[in-house]
C-alpha cells in the first residue's frame, strides 16, 4: 500500500485553494506542525483528520489519499461508525471477519474493538481493508451517498 501521493495531493489542494499551512491548521483545529508533517511525508493524518481534510477540500478521501486520480465526489454524508460499516460490507461481500483478518493480518482483538466502537482503525488499516474488500475508502467509511 503506497500513500506517498497523499502529501503531494494535499499540497496541490492547498495551492489551488490559496491556503497556507497556518490557515488550514486553524480551520481544521490542528497544529501547523501537523500540516507540515503531512506535507513533508513524515506523518499520515488520523482517519478523522483525513475525513476533515476531504470535507474541507470537498473531495473524496480516495482522491486526497492519492488512490484515485479524479475527484468524483461532491458532498458526502457523515461517516457511519466504522465497526457497523465494516460488518455491513463484509456481509455484502460475503466475507467473514475471520477471512478478512487473515487477508489483512490484523488481529482479531483489534477488529473486535473496532466493531465494539472502543477504538478506531489507523488510516493505513482502513486503506488496506478497503483494498481487500475491493471498495473505495469513502464507501467503507459510509461517506458515499
Amino acid at each position: 500500500m503506497n500513500l506517498s501521493k497523499f502529501s503531494e495531493r494535499l499540497g496541490e489542494l492547498m495551492f489551488d485553494a490559496g491556503k497556507t499551512q497556518a490557515q488550514l491548521a486553524e480551520s481544521l483545529g490542528c497544529s501547523q506542525s501537523s500540516i507540515s508533517r503531512y506535507l513533508s511525508g513524515e506523518a499520515l493524518p488520523t482517519l478523522d483528520m483525513t475525513v476533515k481534510l476531504a470535507d474541507y477540500f470537498c473531495c473524496t478521501t480516495d482522491f486526497i489519499l492519492g488512490l484515485k486520480a479524479e475527484n468524483d465526489g461532491e458532498k458526502f454524508g457523515t461517516p457511519a461508525p466504522f465497526g457497523e460499516r465494516l460488518l455491513k460490507i463484509c456481509r455484502e461481500k460475503g466475507m467473514s471477519r475471520y477471512r478478512l483478518q487473515k487477508l489483512t493480518d490484523i488481529s482479531e482483538s483489534v477488529m473486535r474493538y473496532w466493531v465494539q466502537g472502543k477504538t478506531s482503525p489507523s488510516l493505513l488499516n482502513v486503506v488496506l481493508i478497503a483494498e481487500k474488500l475491493e471498495v473505495s475508502v469513502d464507501y467503507l467509511l459510509g461517506r458515499e451517498k
